[in-house]
């Protein structure tokens, strides 16, 4: 698979990434066994760009990780986040105070059995610790050799250029498809002209984009999907009809909506790395065959047609996860 640069600081990455999230936590019961045959496969079809946090499990996705690549790690290139006040296996807040940061990355560390972290995040702004504090003992922690390169997760503008004057980003992560573009007026232009790369999550809107999600209440109250505004109620139904569409125009393309979702996210650039999330192989090389699609003009002027006519319905986050974001 194809390798690129993401931003200007020499990160380089598979141009689809994994999001391993979904593995642990949010999306159904966890496969450790099925997991990590997964991670293994994905480095074997040329996939290297692993995402991970503390949060998710919380801590045990990125266990999961260090065992399944245990003896390859030199082959992979993996990123995990600090940032949340984690209490009793729950997030009760934010917390990026500099103590914290090092302990969490200490901790990482262990958990992913390396002794290094390709990409560490901040994975929500703490409103109560200067973005620049936060940045700068990030920049520590890359001289100690214990980080590579830096990134942020879900902030605006003014953030990115505070932080990136401290210590220069390689990357800001932030959800990025068909039906989520709400960056696309100030952050990302922001991104191109300072050199930062996207990570762009949850590229198939949470899997609404192929058409395959139930409505909110037939999912557990331990899955994220059963909090998601846009799966409730006339939201809904609303956005089952842009789900029919890409649907209908992947038939005609003889890919599938996913494929297509991805195509499209990978068509707006080079410095822009998908990393759809699954802990099942079939659905990994599924997506990675989208690496191999150049969609048309006239179906990338058709994507846009029929995204602007109909929108996504409802908020991204229910009130409470919205509240963590830097926008």
């Amino acid at each position: 698979m194809k390798q690129v640069k993401l931003g200007s600081q020499g990160l380089t990455v598979s141009r689809l990434g994994l999001g391993c999230m979904g593995m642990s936590q949010w999306y159904g019961e966890p496969d450790d066994v099925e997991s990590g045959e997964t991670l293994r496969r994905a480095l074997d079809i040329g996939v290297n760009f692993f995402d991970s946090a503390e949060a998710y499990g919380p801590f045990t996705n990125e266990v999961l990780i260090g065992k399944a690549l245990k003896g390859v790690r030199e082959k992979a290139v993996i990123a995990t986040k600090f940032g949340f006040d984690l209490q009793d296996g729950k997030i009760v807040g934010v917390n990026s105070r500099p103590e914290h940061i090092v302990d969490v990355v200490n901790a990482s560390l262990k958990r992913l059995d390396t002794d290094y972290i390709d990409v560490l995040y901040q994975h929500r702004v703490d409103p109560t610790i200067p973005i620049e504090e936060v940045v700068g003992v990030m920049g520590e922690l890359v001289k100690a050799g214990k980080v590579k390169y830096l990134g942020l997760c879900e902030v605006g503008v003014g953030t990115i250029e505070r932080a990136h004057r401290v210590h220069p980003l390689s990357v800001v992560q932030s959800e990025y498809s068909l039906w989520e573009r709400n960056i696309e007026l100030d952050v990302l232009p922001m991104l191109r002209k300072l050199g930062i790369g996207l990570v762009s999550f949850c590229p198939l809107g949470r899997g609404f984009l192929t058409g395959t999600v139930e409505r909110a209440e037939q999912y557990p109250a331990s899955d994220f999907r059963a909090q998601d505004p846009r799966l409730q109620g006339v939201n809904y139904d609303n956005n089952m009809s842009i789900a029919r569409e890409i649907r209908i125009l992947a038939e005609l393309q003889s890919m599938s909506a996913s494929q297509l979702a991805i195509a499209w996210i990978l068509a707006q650039g080079d410095d822009i790395v998908p990393i759809p999330g699954t802990k099942r192989r079939r659905y990994l090389e599924e997506n990675a065959q989208a690496t191999r699609v150049q969609l048309a003009a006239e179906t990338l002027r058709a994507l846009e047609q029929m995204t602007s006519e109909l929108p996504a319905s409802g908020p991204r986050y229910n009130e409470r996860m919205m509240a963590f974001v830097d926008r």
